[in-house]
């Protein structure tokens, strides 16, 4: 809906505040009954309202021009015309509405960072606290940078156009997609362990990127990587709604069409000579996925794989990646050695979470740092996981 708006009436700010006004109206309108197309009914009221605001501004700009016309004598009256002649920008070679807003948030005069927290806000589906969490940082601090976005935007009067060479964005394109699919994969939300919906979209819009761009290597890496996680999504959460650790997960439920597609695209995006970070992740979700067994599992190498990717996108949170592969490959100590040189992630429950793993597997006491790691995250199914591990290694003395 979002898109829709935002692609007729070209100005993003105010479709969010008509989109969001029209979900308001209907929590009172539908205590009646929901309507047969909610759909339509929210497109209905939020277009109605935009097409009130832009009545209201000609208007104003009629009542201007009448009353000084020297003031706005660099002006033409061209824009008042009919709605349905003016306001709909011209169309795209991109059919997908989602993706051409995708692309119209990541826009070069904004920081890339912004770009990023903007399109996951506004195209990407997630709400600010999702974002944050992406992000590492409060929620007020994101909220008022997709603010500052949205001002700059309407301020700059930045074209809400899409680049004739999409390269120009693809790297911040490709970033938003990367987050939209990992909330998907382990939600921050309360609610569920994953999101099979943000994960779809997510994949979906990387194959139509893969198609516009069928020469970057890493577009093709990035859908490689996600359908390698997506393989797998069905067998990380068992029946009763907890979460299933990846060595526990019963890998005869993999899809391994998608494992096949995966290997393709990930042969494909290599054979270009062209490596990147997106690749090196896939290379590894490739090693996991192609393991017979959970002991099948080549760590040594996922370890020098989690170092190459240090080097190429430095990351505490790659660090953290690779000490779990190092202990896998050469036990718990060398492990938490890994973890206790780490800095920027003491509010980082993943931290603690793992740190309570290698500690019980080396036979230390490891009941604190699940505690630690529950306090940090809200999502429930993690949240019963890390209190039963605590509970059994407070039980075992550990």
């Amino acid at each position: 809906m979002l898109a829709l708006l935002t692609r007729r009436f070209g100005d993003l700010d105010a479709a969010d505040d008509a989109v969001q006004d029209a979900l308001v109206t209907a929590l009172t309108a539908w205590q009646s009954g929901i309507p047969q197309s909610p759909a339509a009914w929210l497109y209905t009221v939020a277009r109605n309202t935009l097409i009130d605001q832009v009545r209201r501004d000609r208007a104003s700009r009629r009542r201007l021009y009448e009353a000084a016309p020297e003031l706005t004598a660099h002006h033409t009256r061209d824009h008042d015309t009919d709605e349905e002649g003016d306001l709909i920008m011209d169309a795209s070679s991109l059919g997908d509405e989602r993706l051409r807003l995708l692309l119209l948030c990541c826009h070069p005069a904004l920081d890339r960072d912004t770009q990023v927290a903007l399109t996951l806000r506004l195209a990407g589906g997630l709400t600010a606290a999702e974002v944050a969490a992406a992000y590492l940082l409060p929620e007020a601090t994101l909220t008022q940078r997709v603010v500052r976005a949205k001002r700059k935007i309407r301020e700059a009067g930045m074209p809400l156009t899409i680049p004739a060479n999409l390269d120009e964005r693809v790297g911040v394109l490709l970033r938003v997609l990367y987050l939209v699919f990992n909330e998907g994969y382990l939600s921050r939300g309360a609610d569920h362990v994953t999101r099979v919906d943000l994960m779809a979209e997510a994949i979906r819009l990387t194959r139509q990127v893969v198609d516009e761009l069928p020469a970057n290597a890493e577009a093709e890496g990035l859908l490689a990587l996600e359908l390698y996680h997506h393989a797998r999504s069905s067998t990380r959460v068992d029946g009763l709604g907890e979460l299933v650790l990846l060595e526990h997960q019963d890998r005869t439920g993999w899809n391994l069409d998608e494992i096949t597609e995966a290997n393709a695209r990930l042969h494909s995006a290599m054979t270009r000579m062209a490596p990147g970070p997106y690749q090196v992740q896939a290379i590894i979700a490739g090693h996991h996925a192609n393991a017979r067994t959970a002991a099948n599992t080549d760590w040594a190498a996922i370890a020098e794989l989690y170092a190459q990717l240090g080097r190429m996108a430095p990351n505490p949170v790659v660090e953290l990646n690779r000490a779990v592969a190092i202990a896998m490959a050469d036990g718990p100590l060398a492990g938490l050695a890994v973890l206790d040189r780490l800095t920027g992630l003491d509010d980082y429950h993943l931290l603690h979470a793992t740190r309570g793993e290698l500690l019980a597997r080396a036979g230390r006491p490891a009941a604190a740092s699940f505690e630690r790691a529950r306090e940090l995250t809200s999502n429930e199914g993690e949240r019963r996981h890390l209190a039963r591990r605590a509970a059994e290694t407070a039980a075992r003395g550990r």
